[in-house]
């Protein structure tokens, strides 16, 4: 049976990508830097790994006791809500380290073996503020938008070795985590600008009332997933959820 990877699998797009492919019949490798918090079903196809993609002997690690992968699916990534002014150096440098560099290093760690056997899928979750820019947004989307990029020059590099590669722009998820941990960060680092206080009070009022109604559930990215790793035909870049979709069409 075909095995699949899957990075940040603790909670919300994650875990469901993880058991969405369990139901599937496929063998899941769900890793996560904390494997004690898994909540994933019990089952003979799946294996629990430790991973941090921000360290190089973690992804080794992974990667060794993993064995053949046919799919990665890098989904491990971290929010972040601020203006350019309201963002250090340090922060900066964080959420690209786990949401690009993160992606490199895991792609790097599994393509020499998708190589030899000339066969393999790698599927990049992204962001629908990709789509279209949003204020608070710059560092993090930056962040994203530099994985389309990669992922878009990578397909080309990659499909005369039989491996295809993809891109999912999921929209937004009130029901994951996601968002309340990226406004904990927040707070964790000063929170915002006392200059940007009130328009940053306005922008968070306005994102947590979609003008449309429409959102994106795990279910909705883990079956994006699922397609990109199984569909040839698959575009490039997928939107999954209703306001990502919406927001592609430029609805």
């Amino acid at each position: 049976m075909p095995t699949v990877l899957v990075t940040g699998c603790s909670t919300g797009f994650g875990r469901e990508i993880a058991a969405y492919f369990l139901e599937q019949g496929w063998s899941v490798v769900a890793t996560m830097r904390d494997p004690s918090a898994s909540s994933l079903p019990v089952s003979d196809r799946l294996r629990v790994l430790p991973l941090d993609v921000t360290d190089a002997r973690s992804i080794a690690e992974a990667i060794a006791e993993a064995g053949a992968i046919d799919v990665l699916v890098n989904n491990a990534g971290i929010g972040w809500l601020n203006a350019v002014e309201g963002t250090s150096m340090e922060v900066v440098r964080e959420v690209f380290e786990t949401n690009t560099f993160g992606t490199v290093a895991m792609m790097q760690a599994v393509l020499p073996g998708m190589r030899d056997r000339r066969a393999g899928v790698i599927v990049n979750v992204s962001s629908r503020t990709t789509i279209k820019p949003l204020p608070l947004l710059s560092i993090y989307r930056a962040s994203k938008a530099a994985v389309n990029a990669l992922t878009e020059c990578a397909a080309l590099e990659l499909a005369e070795f039989g491996i295809r590669a993809r891109v999912i722009v999921p929209g937004s998820a009130p029901a994951t985590s996601f968002g309340s941990t990226a406004r904990a960060q927040i707070m964790a680092k000063g929170g915002f600008p006392e200059a940007y206080a009130g328009f940053a009070q306005q922008t968070l009022a306005a994102m947590q009332q979609p003008a449309s109604g429409e959102v994106t559930t795990a279910r909705d990215v883990a079956e994006a997933v699922f397609r990109a790793a199984t569909d040839p035909d698959c575009p490039m870049i997928l939107p999954a959820g209703a306001d990502a979709i919406a927001w592609s069409e430029g609805r």
